[in-house]
């Protein structure tokens, strides 16, 4: 994909060719490629846990491993299995019990919490698992937690200092499918908003996080494991196209679905194309805990109260916005400098994904805040309850 494509560096839908798409995805996998997999099972390289335990007992046979996963995530199918992550299955067992109170707990106090894609009570979802599971049972944590096959395939594509997040997503049967998709960044932006971005922060949105997950249950094909397209995280547009209609009927075309069992798990690129499947099953009640595994690199080096600036400025920035004195523009940049521009880490609980994949930010509030014309007393008060959604 050149950049002449598209204007200014940056893509453009109309520019994105599925004829390009679907050479990228019609790539075979060979065995030479992925030598430590036992098996390829349509286009995903699984790997015995049993088999890697000596390679992760060693330096070199442990950095061997993690380049082929690294390369196997950046450059090649996308996509791997590991089976058998949990070869003690009371591990999983014990988490399952406690999220099912968590689950049984929460639906009682709010109905249960909507995700990004299922409306409320069609399923469930635990948001932050992973800290409600410590605080919970750090015992039961402990076991779920300290699992080496985890903290390798994370380290493989982030490195170390990798920082961990978990949701819980419970499906039930009859629960739908999702549609094609990409994740966490730019995936949980609209395609206007990922249209902004220049190209090279599309590739560096890939590697900034690692998505997993442990299947909680045993997942035949009928309870509707996740659908993926390997080798479709090289297609760089794809943070702006997975929307586009054409690409998300290849999608449908050609993706695979693998069967799970308890303690298998699944690691993938956040940029490969993939959707929950159906539960079309009787009785299934698909459980899977899912990770969301994030580079120690995304933080600022500075801890700005944005906030404390946000009200500070309002104020001033809604009388020259009133005179005229400052253009869009000058607003824009004051905007951009002073509140907080992106909508994570926040307590989903608590401050949930309203109209979109991600909840409203501070920039978003106080252009809205200066187009509303809210006097500064309210623009404060709505800022200090929007802070308070997002605390753990």
């Amino acid at each position: 994909m050149t950049l002449h494509h598209h204007p200014a560096g940056r893509y453009d839908p109309d520019a994105c060719d599925p004829a390009e798409f679907r050479a990228l995805i019609e790539r075979t996998l060979g065995p030479k490629e992925v030598p430590l997999a036992v098996s390829i099972i349509s286009g995903v390289p699984v790997y015995d846990a049993m088999e890697l335990k000596p390679l992760l007992a060693t330096p070199d046979g442990r950095a061997s491993l993690l380049a082929e996963w690294a390369q196997v995530l950046g450059k090649s199918a996308g996509v791997f299995a590991i089976a058998g992550a949990y070869d003690d299955a009371s591990a999983v067992d014990a988490a399952t019990g406690v999220y099912q109170r968590i689950i049984a707990e929460e639906t009682a106090r709010n109905g249960g919490g909507a995700d990004h894609f299922a409306k409320a009570g069609s399923n469930a979802r635990v948001w932050n698992s992973l800290q409600k599971l410590c605080i919970e049972d750090p015992e039961v944590y402990l076991g779920y937690f300290s699992n080496p096959f985890i903290d390798a395939a994370a380290e493989a594509w982030l490195g170390p200092c990798y920082q961990m997040t978990a949701q819980i997503n419970l499906v039930r049967p009859g629960g739908s499918a999702q549609q094609a998709h990409r994740d966490y960044h730019l995936g949980f932006q609209t395609a206007e908003v990922a249209m902004t971005f220049p190209a090279h922060v599309h590739d560096l949105s890939a590697a900034l996080t690692l998505q997993g997950a442990v299947a909680h249950c045993d997942m035949p094909l009928e309870s509707g494991p996740t659908k993926l397209l390997p080798f479709s995280q090289l297609y760089r547009p794809g943070y702006v196209a997975w929307r586009l209609p054409e690409f998300r009927a290849i999608f449908e075309e050609h993706h695979v679905q693998l069967p799970l069992r308890k303690g298998d798990a699944l690691f993938f690129n956040p940029a490969l194309f993939h959707a929950a499947g159906s539960n079309t099953s009787a009785d299934i009640e698909r459980m899977a805990n899912l990770l969301q595994v994030s580079s120690a690199f995304g933080r600022a080096m500075e801890t700005i109260d944005r906030d404390a600036m946000s009200k500070r400025v309002y104020p001033a920035l809604r009388a020259a916005a009133a005179a005229g004195r400052l253009s869009a523009a000058q607003i824009h940049a004051v905007i951009a400098s002073t509140a907080e521009g992106y909508s994570f880490p926040t307590n989903l609980d608590r401050d949930p994904p309203v109209d979109g994949l991600a909840p409203e930010t501070g920039q978003a509030f106080m252009l809205r805040a200066l187009n509303a014309d809210m006097p500064p007393e309210t623009f404060a008060a709505e800022l200090d309850a929007m802070s308070a959604r997002r605390l753990a």
